[in-house]
């Protein structure tokens, strides 16, 4: 398999899920990235994806600031109005700065965990003629859960960078490892490509 049908995906890697100053930080997502180096091992998979011209695609959640997009019925995103969290347009749902975006690198919003549902993320990849995802991201048991299953889905092959991605507890994370590789290769930043 050539390096060019593949296409790096950085999932919901926002300050306000990754930063300790994040209005999600107390549910553990910050700990749990910096004890994977999440970060560092993605900022490694950025920079050995742009030296191999391997696209690279990102993903970010929020809401408007009237939250028209939002739902209430979600157990997981239904506080976000009370509490003002997940707000696009604001710092909150900006890619942490270790990680950003380049000039040209698309950046797909989504309002639910799904980053194909209701976005273009699955016509950026066929425009590119991408037929493999690297995943990297938090967290582990929900976006790169849902990315690997409806990409696995629409007949992409699914690579996960295990050590690129984090849960809000070290279960979580496990759990979720253990049933992606029931669709998915989990595999990490080096071994994908190349040490």
């Amino acid at each position: 398999m050539s390096n060019d049908r593949r296409a790096l995906i950085v999932l919901d890697v926002i300050n306000e899920l990754v930063h300790p100053d994040g209005k999600f930080a107390a549910w553990g997502y910050p700990e749990q990235v910096a004890k994977h180096k999440v970060l560092e091992n993605t900022a490694a998979a950025l920079a050995k994806a742009r030296a191999a011209n391997i696209p690279v695609l990102f993903v970010t959640v929020g809401f408007a600031p009237d939250y028209a997009d939002w739902t209430p019925t979600s157990p997981l995103l239904g506080d976000a109005k009370k509490y003002e969290a997940l707000g696009l347009g604001t710092w909150a749902t900006e890619i942490h700065e270790s990680v950003r975006p380049e000039a040209g690198e698309p950046v797909i919003v989504k309002h639910r965990i799904s980053p194909f549902h209701n976005t273009d993320l699955e016509l950026q990849l066929r425009t590119r003629g991408i037929d493999t995802l690297l995943l990297a991201g938090v967290s582990t048991d929900l976006v790169v859960l849902s990315a690997a299953r409806e990409g696995h889905d629409r007949d992409f092959r699914i690579e996960v960078l295990e050590d690129a991605t984090a849960a809000a507890t070290a279960e979580d994370r496990a759990a979720a490892l253990r049933i992606l590789a029931h669709t998915a290769k989990i595999t990490t930043v080096a071994q994908a490509f190349g040490a």
